[in-house]
């Protein structure tokens, strides 16, 4: 890319060093790499696109596109994901949000669905806060607890809730379910037991991590992945400490891999939860697992 040189070409130059990284959709990266770049819409670059570019910008977008190159995830890149419609900061210290996510909270709103109830949510694996902060907003009587093991990831959370508008419902704090007696501190909590626990743990194979995509094997926090020798690691611990957490007639509604639902569902069966069908995620994959206390 040579400074002076018009957004258009700029665009395509950026097109072709993704292209040669082996990255789809490159015109569609191309322009949000270009729009981040120079603070332009999509519109205003198509309008531009003959005008030449500012020689920051075009600084700026090769810093981006060599990022990308290195298949950096988009939206670390850009600082944000949209997940249900609203924006999420995100940065390498938590797991990216994911459209299959948004089955929990379709979920959540099919079986719960009094928007007035006063609930009581428990995030077990809070990351971006996208779970938890997303039920807040709809639901504007309920309070949350989210836990995660990152003081990173936590901050990146604190954000999300600050900018959403639900930070005064929201307490954000330190937890790690490896850790001996994590059980026994949230129960102490005021607002223990929770009408609603909801999580999105690892669930990968430790195995079968480094042969992710690039951008989520090497990016991506190892924690937020890894679900041990079978990837049910954290369900094994979320579903015994389940009774002492979720009240009764209360939900555990948890996210898994494809395959895993079957195995969930009997997790929570044998710590006396009711499995409820799976739900399935826009692939027709059973991504969702309920189960009723």
């Amino acid at each position: 890319m040579s400074d002076g040189a018009s957004y258009d070409a700029l665009l395509r130059d950026t097109a072709v060093a993704l292209t040669a990284a082996g990255i789809d959709n490159v015109r569609f990266e191309a322009r949000l790499l270009l729009s981040h770049a120079t603070g332009l819409t999509i519109e205003q670059l198509i309008s531009r696109g003959p005008d030449p570019a500012p020689a920051p910008a075009a600084a700026r977008l090769r810093e981006l596109t060599a990022r990308r190159v290195r298949r950096e995830p988009m939206a670390y890149i850009l600082g944000e994901r949209e997940f249900w419609g609203l924006p999420f900061k995100v940065s390498p210290a938590v797991l990216i949000p994911r459209p299959d996510s948004e089955t929990v909270i379709e979920t959540v709103l099919d079986l719960i669905p009094d928007r007035t109830r006063k609930l009581r949510i428990l995030d077990l694996g809070l990351g971006s806060g996208c779970l938890l902060l997303t039920l807040l907003r709809e639901y504007p009587q309920a309070t949350g607890v989210g836990i995660d093991a990152s003081v990173a990831a936590l901050a990146v959370a604190q954000a999300n809730a600050e900018a959403l508008g639900v930070a005064s419902r929201a307490r954000l704090s330190a937890g790690d379910w490896r850790q001996a007696g994590w059980v026994g501190r949230l129960v102490d909590q005021p607002e223990a037991p929770f009408d609603l626990l909801v999580s999105n743990p690892p669930y990968i194979e430790s195995a079968a991590v480094e042969g992710l995509m690039p951008e989520v094997a090497t990016h991506e926090p190892r924690l937020a992945l890894d679900g041990g020798a079978d990837g049910l690691a954290a369900y094994r611990i979320i579903a015994e400490a389940s009774p002492r957490l979720v009240v009764p007639g209360g939900w555990a509604i948890v996210e898994g891999g494809e395959g895993q639902a079957p195995e969930i569902a009997s997790l929570f069966a044998a710590a006396g939860f009711s499995p409820r069908p799976a739900r399935k995620d826009l692939g027709g994959i059973e991504r969702v697992v309920p189960a009723r206390h």
